[in-house]
């Protein structure tokens, strides 16, 4: 009777192992550890790309006379090499050489800008500088559409609407990932006050330079005056169109009036007309464009 018990106790005992043996085995897969149940656990989403790239690889310029180094180095010509967006000159440290060191800028920056362009040119310019894909492209145009023979002359506010919003499209039919620098239109008048003093520099003018605000620069009367302030409301006027467009594209930046606001001194103009940045002027534009550029958030 009591090894009859034994016998069925140690049975028991037995199968219990066997059991709990056949359950580790199903639930472990034998020897190997249990596989960890990965469906409950959230794995982090990638971080999204920044819609702005503040390091691009290539840069194209685009614009009108100044983004050319006009009358920066001899009188009445082009500069290329000193432009404050693509230049290769040491003392102006252009927007690209900042960008992707000398050699850099001078393997993948290009500019395609035009003397005496104005904002109807910008489309076409806009449409060479896409063919050499670029993850930068800087807009610097505006002056001659208010440096015209005449107040009655200068483009139309809608014009100039129309004309940006015609390049901002070519580009992105080409390069929907572009990024785009705009910097605004300068202080016309200001320029203006600043070089009326030279004797040289009005000779200058009187060759044809932005006649519609420098015509007459020693007249002080009421007409000079209201003609003066024309120009610069259609200056500012034109800003705002800038600002407005490039606020609807998530890839474009304006540089806050940066430009506009900037007060160039006698350092910062040509000594030939005194009117277009000097060297000194356009090293001070690739500053405020390296810093909307490079800038964590845009300029508000």
């Amino acid at each position: 009777m009591r090894k009859r018990s034994h016998r069925s106790r140690a049975a028991v005992v037995i199968a219990a192992a066997a059991v709990l043996g056949l359950a580790g085995c199903d639930a472990s897969g034998g020897n190997e550890a249990a596989p960890q149940d990965t469906t409950a656990k959230s794995h982090p989403s990638p971080k999204p790309t920044p819609a702005w790239d503040r390091s691009p690889a290539s840069i194209a310029a685009v614009g009108d006379s100044i983004t050319r180094g006009f009358d920066a180095c001899t009188v009445l010509s082009d500069c290329p090499e000193v432009s404050w967006a693509t230049g290769s000159d040491p003392g102006v440290d252009s927007l690209a050489v900042r960008l992707l060191g000398a050699a850099g800028a001078a393997r993948r920056s290009w500019n395609y800008a035009v003397t005496g362009a104005r904002m109807a040119d910008l489309p076409g310019q806009v449409a060479q500088a896409a063919q050499r894909k670029p993850e930068l492209v800087t807009v610097m145009v505006g002056a001659n559409d208010a440096c015209r023979p005449s107040t009655s002359a200068m483009t139309s506010v809608t014009r100039f609407r129309e004309g940006f919003e015609d390049a901002m499209d070519t580009l992105r039919e080409s390069l929907p990932r572009a990024q785009v620098y705009v910097s605004s239109v300068p202080n016309l008048k200001r320029l203006w006050s600043q070089g009326r003093t030279s004797p040289l520099g009005k000779q200058v003018w009187s060759l044809g330079i932005c006649p519609s605000m420098l015509s007459h620069p020693d007249a002080l009367d009421a007409a000079a005056g209201k003609r003066r302030d024309k120009v610069q409301a259609r200056v500012t006027a034109y800003n705002r169109v800038l600002e407005q467009v490039c606020a609807r594209d998530r890839r474009c930046r304006f540089d806050g009036n940066a430009v506009f606001h900037y007060r160039f001194g006698t350092e910062q103009l040509s000594h030939w007309d005194w009117f277009h940045p000097s060297r000194n002027g356009q090293a001070r534009l690739a500053e405020i464009a390296y810093r909307t550029v490079t800038a964590k958030d845009p300029v508000t």
